[in-house]
């Protein structure tokens, strides 16, 4: 692979996983695309980069689900879905705007939909 693609790749997935991260935080920001796209970007420049971000706690599990059933655990699901709503909730509640509910409320829909009808993954028994 060219270096200056690789240099690209390697970038992407950073800025990626960057943005992953503060979807953990923020609530209209999604984390799983944004990880599993840092997943994509490192597995095809760099194995460390790849290596290391499947052997985080938090991120390892979701990408080793989605690269192996392309899907997430029927928990996981439940656990996203569950705090979409809740950080929707504070949103709308916060910002009081008729418009700015209704376009959280229509997003939330939307990414309960899409995890919804991912498959699943069979769950972890730890």
């Amino acid at each position: 692979m060219a270096s200056i693609v690789r240099i690209l790749l390697i970038f992407a997935g950073w800025g990626a996983l960057a943005l992953g991260i503060l979807g953990a935080i923020l609530p209209v920001l999604p984390t799983t695309p944004f990880v599993l796209l840092a997943a994509g970007c490192f597995a095809k420049s760099s194995p460390r980069f790849h290596s290391w971000l499947l052997k985080r706690p938090y991120f390892g599990p979701l990408i080793q689900d989605y690269q192996t059933y392309r899907g997430i655990s029927r928990s996981s699901k439940q656990k996203a879905i569950s705090l979409i709503w809740i950080s929707m909730a504070i949103s709308i509640f916060v910002t009081a705007k008729l418009w700015l509910a209704m376009l959280l409320i229509t997003i939330a829909i939307c990414v309960s939909l899409y995890l919804w009808r991912m498959p699943d993954a069979p769950e972890k028994i730890s």
